[in-house]
């Protein structure tokens, strides 16, 4: 864990959860001790142990979101798929227009031939 005098704000997330669960049991002395050694703030460790507690609960939101995104998404699939639907139908028809008109031109041959 970075002690060195580095910046701790770009320490990584590990090692600020690592420093929150050390820091856990201690009391405010204590606190105050490892503060020192590691060149912190307390204040430092109570807004990391404030972003611990509400990691869960961003997680829970990301969850809420990616549920109603992939409802989003579902709607939008099938919308797509009705819309190529109706367009492979007006296609298949359109294709089959051309046949019937080149086998009434084969058989009658025409009209220019007239």
């Amino acid at each position: 864990m970075p002690g060195d005098g580095k910046n701790p704000e770009g320490w990584s997330s590990e090692h600020k959860f690592a420093v929150v669960l050390e820091t856990a049991p201690l009391n405010a002395a204590e606190l105050a001790e490892y503060c020192r050694r590691k060149g912190l703030y307390p204040e430092q460790i109570a807004a990391w142990r404030a972003a611990c507690q509400t990691a869960n609960a961003n997680a829970a939101e990301q969850a809420r979101e990616q549920r109603h995104q992939s409802k989003d998404d579902k709607k939008r699939i099938q919308q797509l798929e009705k819309e190529l639907q109706r367009k492979e139908k007006a296609l298949a028809e359109a294709a089959a227009l051309l046949i019937l008109r080149k086998k009434a031109q084969a058989i009658w041959g025409d009209k220019e031939d007239d």
